[in-house]
């Protein structure tokens, strides 16, 4: 029996599905990266999970119960972090983490056995008696995951974890969640491709409202790599579009070059090779080749072909 599962889940505001007909599970022990552009339905279908919002059409339920009947039981067991990580900045990190405590319903030895916990798990024991209102954006971060683990979740749901965050920042925040992912189950939104595959077991792509991609990280990379990228860097006239023309070329993209150069990702599908037929077209056209280099599919790339176009899984 999955933790977690979505089936046939839709929610409109003014008429406009946000959430389409979307139906996934998630089971105990995944760490699973929940990826989809802006305004691709990926907020509002964590709100749903956290019971934010109610689902229009469709069920969610945890080990099988749904979640409007369960109420305030299903509540007390997912943890969450929503993306604008609501805080006080006026509170002390100790009296915020106590105050969260409280509306968790701990109590005496338990609730400051909690505290210390979270405190330890997400390293804020040097910033504890500090306003909130002064600390980085890094250690807000980290206080919003503490308050969300505060009770030992089942589910920990993290909404942009490391939006606005610095490169260090977001390589502490990323190890942490990994950490966090040994004894939580987790589910992840972010738009930083990189930590997915450093963080997650597995990733769920949703655009439009629709999911179009569920898989292992490494099944979705090697889905990627049926349509990859050739590097070309050249001199000569019309290089983009005779190369745009070649049999197997679904698109051509520029990039700056220097000294009159033209330089190119050209895509493919199919995993065919074209870098022959590149080689026989430049010798052809009496161009000058100074790269001529296949990339592996990265997820990026299935991320990237997804959700311009919509396909479905």
């Amino acid at each position: 029996m999955p933790l977690l599962s979505l089936e046939r889940v839709t929610k409109r505001f003014n008429g406009i599905a946000a959430v389409d007909d979307v139906s996934f599970t998630i089971d105990r022990g995944q760490v699973v990266g929940f990826l989809g552009p802006n305004g691709a339905g990926k907020s509002t279908t964590m709100r749903m999970i956290t019971q934010y919002f109610e689902p229009d059409a469709g069920h969610i339920t945890m080990d099988d119960v749904p979640l409007a009947q369960a109420g305030r039981a299903a509540k007390a067991r997912i943890g969450f972090l929503p993306e604008n990580n609501p805080l006080y900045g006026d509170m002390l990190v100790a009296e915020y983490l106590d105050f969260v405590a409280r509306l968790r319903a701990l109590t005496g030895p338990a609730r400051t056995q909690a505290i210390d916990n979270a405190v330890a798990a997400t390293g804020i024991d040097g910033v504890y008696y500090r306003p909130i209102g002064e600390l980085s954006k890094g250690y807000r971060q980290r206080v919003g995951l503490a308050a969300a683990i505060l009770h030992r979740p089942d589910l920990l749901v993290l909404d942009e974890p490391t939006e606005g965050l610095d490169p260090n920042q977001r390589v502490e925040i990323r190890r942490l969640i990994a950490e966090l992912g040994r004894e939580h189950t987790v589910m992840l939104s972010t738009h930083v491709l990189s930590e997915v595959q450093h963080t997650c077991s597995r990733v769920i792509i949703i655009n439009r409202g629709r999911i179009v991609a569920d898989g292992t990280v490494d099944a979705l990379v090697t889905r990627a790599a049926e349509g990859v990228r050739v590097r070309v860097e050249a001199t000569g006239a019309n290089v983009a579009a005779r190369l745009a023309e070649l049999p197997g070329v679904h698109g051509v993209e520029p990039h700056d070059a220097p000294d009159g150069r033209v330089r190119l990702s050209v895509l493919t599908r199919g995993g065919d090779d074209v870098r022959p037929s590149i080689f026989a077209l430049a010798k052809q056209e009496g161009w000058t080749l100074y790269e001529l280099h296949q990339e592996a599919g990265s997820l990026e790339d299935l991320f990237r072909q997804l959700t311009a176009s919509g396909a479905a899984a």
